[in-house]
């Protein structure tokens, strides 16, 4: 379970989620290799995320590229031509805040260096329309209902 961003462009008249449905569908099975374009913002967003996040594992095979930083849980994927971050809900209250901050940042660079458009499919809006502590709120009410689900079933 993890709060996700996605990054997308929509055709003018189609929803966000149509056009990660369709983004989805063109993926799907694929045995491909990320697209040169998507490959050069890559190697632009990398040393931005480093600057942002400090130190991060980095994973790159062709098929796919994923930035993860430990500390937070964030990750960023690239594969074939989608791209995505997600956030576990491991945090609440000022810890969410500062784990999303720093994903709001990293979506940012990656919206600046790809051309896509971030999408916040929780609250159904481009990230740039959603207030920081919606999102916070999100993520720490999540975190605390899985916690209080996952102690329920250990009790039992």
């Amino acid at each position: 379970m993890s709060y996700d961003i996605y990054f997308v462009n929509p055709k003018p008249g189609q929803s966000w989620a149509e056009a990660i449905e369709e983004l989805e569908a063109e993926t799907e099975g694929a045995d491909q290799l990320v697209s040169p374009e998507l490959l050069d913002a890559w190697d632009r967003i990398v040393p931005h995320a480093r600057a942002l996040l400090g130190e991060v594992d980095l994973f790159e095979n062709g098929e796919t590229c994923e930035l993860n930083h430990n500390e937070t849980g964030i990750q960023l994927s690239i594969f074939v031509d989608e791209v995505a971050i997600t956030i576990p809900y491991w945090h609440t209250g000022d810890e969410a805040a500062q784990a999303l901050s720093k994903a709001y940042a990293l979506a940012g660079i990656v919206e600046r260096e790809t051309g896509l458009q971030a999408y916040d499919p929780q609250v159904e809006l481009p990230l740039s329309e959603v207030p920081p502590q919606h999102g916070t709120a999100i993520m720490s009410s999540t975190t605390n209902a899985a916690r209080a689900h996952l102690g329920s079933e250990d009790a039992s």
